[in-house]
Formats: structure tokens, sequence, C-alpha cells
């Protein structure tokens, strides 16, 4: 089962979760406010997505502005940006879903398609 971890009063969240539901896909949601991924769970979903850790971030949210991580970025290490995203779900765009195999970070129709299907 795909475990989903989002934010109930997002607008993207809203659109993953209906393509997922109308698609017949089962997912466990998770409430990434209230329980953010581990960095351990973070570093391994960083490998299934195939994607830069800096893109893991939330860049249009208020705390990444005003924690002015774009300046900081540049300075830490992998595993302080894991421990980072990790200890505020508010920093980690959404929504982030996984499975043993694949794992997604943000809403795209056509890539739903393709791995989600």
């Amino acid at each position: 089962m795909l475990k989903f971890y989002g934010y109930k009063k997002c607008g993207t969240c809203r659109k993953a979760e209906k393509f997922l539901q109308q698609a017949g896909i089962a997912f466990e949601f998770v409430d990434i406010m209230e329980n953010p991924p581990s960095a351990n769970e973070l570093a391994a979903i960083t490998e299934l997505a195939d994607m830069p850790l800096n893109k893991f971030f939330n860049t249009s949210g208020v705390q990444y502005r005003e924690l002015k991580i774009k300046e900081k970025l540049p300075a830490l290490s992998d595993r302080e940006i894991l421990a980072l995203l990790a200890s505020n779900g508010r920093l980690i765009k959404r929504p982030l879903i996984i499975d043993k195999k694949h794992a997604t970070v943000g809403f795209n129709e056509e890539k739903f398609s393709k791995i989600w299907r």
C-alpha cells in the first residue's frame, strides 16, 4: 500500500488524493505536519524518487523563506539537509508518496499515471 505524506489544507495534496481515489488506489494518509518522515526515511525516498535533495523543499512555503533555506543550502551536507527536512514537515514539498519501489514528490498527473497506475 502507498504511504501518502500530505496536508489536508494543501490544494496540490487534494488533487493527488482525488487522482489516487479515482484510480482506485489505496493509500495510507500521514499528516506531514504532525508526522514528517524521518531523516532515514527521507534518504530512502530520495533514492526511490531519483531526485536531488534540494528538490524536496517546499520552496513556496513561508518557513522556507523565513529560515532563508535557499541561502543556507549550498553550505549544508546531505545529512544536515535530511535532518532539517525531517525536523519540519512544512519544509517538505508535498505530497510525498511512496511504496517499496517508487516515490513521487509533488503532483504531476502524467507522472502519477505512469508510476501509480
